[in-house]
């Protein structure tokens, strides 16, 4: 009976809640997704998601601004680019989207860090994220190759960080190898290590132009039954040079967080996916939840499973509300 009445006196005031509270999500836990799309003067809401744009390079900038301002510590630049093929030669192209934002964030925002994803799947014709066969079948192997050269690309473009989000076998490795190989030993892999095949991604292949033309990403994304297959793919991402070890989606794989982060000696991003955006967001506009109260509840559970990064459509939402506490 003591013990409950303890409990209950700790609970009464608000000023005892915060100051014995156990977990707090910090401004620099967040990482922000962006869209980038070739043009001028484009700034393109995305339907599935409402209150996320696609930005041109031009537009893009007063984003980068408004992140910058709200002290969020970094970026995450995903490209749109206007013409794809087989092989996603735009995402190695020198000249391409991302590089172009890249070079352009560098040079007016040196303080922000920048975040690249390297996949394929915005980039080819048919949407995979690595090199289909005649059959449709993926080829890992001829996949890194192109991957290596994108990451290779996105660095010299200036990109702090390169986020490998295929889910091809060995590419982190091999793009350790030629970051190492071409002197920059600074530049941190936070690699996709346990994403799953979810049910949660479809709004962002609207935002990212990249549904599948045909079958699903099931052979080379994990199983969400599997949790022993997480901890082999994060071993081996860790093994062949990742910093930073991400689990995606974040809500569906608490339970994974968790785990990895409390098993594993690194750095945990989780990546809270558009589909979880999507259902906080249209519940928020129906009326049907606190928006303000439902994300910070969510983002809270994220960094109480044990994530040190959150990646979020709402960071710059959850910066301003964070100042308002």
């Amino acid at each position: 009976m003591e013990l409950a009445i303890r409990h209950r006196r700790l609970r009464k005031d608000e000023n005892i809640r915060r100051m014995v509270r156990e977990t707090y999500v910090n401004v620099n836990n967040l990482m922000f997704p962006l869209f980038v799309l070739e043009g001028k003067g484009i700034k393109k809401e995305v339907v599935s998601m409402p209150g996320v744009y696609q930005y041109s390079l031009d537009m893009l900038y007063y984003e980068i601004e408004k992140t910058i301002k709200l002290k969020i510590p970094a970026v995450l630049l995903f490209g749109v680019p206007q013409q794809k093929d087989e092989f996603g030669t735009q995402a190695y192209n020198p000249e391409g989207v991302i590089q172009r934002a890249l070079r352009g964030i560098k040079n007016r925002f040196p303080e922000i860090l920048l975040a690249a994803d390297v996949c394929l799947c915005g980039y080819t014709s048919h949407g995979h994220c690595g090199i289909a066969d005649e059959h449709g079948k993926i080829e890992n192997d001829s996949s890194v190759k192109l991957l290596v050269d994108s990451a290779l690309s996105y660095v010299q473009a200036g990109a702090d960080i390169i986020a490998p989000s295929d889910m091809m076998d060995g590419r982190i490795g091999e793009i350790r190898k030629a970051l190492e190989k071409n002197r920059y030993h600074d530049t941190v892999i936070m690699s996709y290590s346990a994403k799953y095949a979810s049910a949660f991604y479809g709004p962002f292949r609207d935002a990212a132009c990249s549904a599948p033309a045909f079958g699903d990403r099931k052979t080379y994304q994990m199983d969400c039954s599997n949790i022993k297959e997480a901890f082999r793919e994060v071993r081996n991402d860790i093994e062949e040079g990742a910093d930073i070890i991400m689990v995606k989606p974040a809500l569906p794989y608490l339970d994974v967080v968790h785990a990895v982060s409390d098993f594993f000696d690194v750095p945990v991003a989780a990546y809270s996916v558009s589909g979880e955006y999507s259902m906080l967001k249209s519940a928020a506009l129906n009326g049907w939840i606190n928006e303000k109260a439902a994300v910070l509840e969510t983002i809270t559970s994220i960094k109480r499973a044990g994530a040190n990064i959150i990646i979020t459509y709402y960071a710059q939402q959850i910066a301003q509300w964070l100042k308002e506490i």
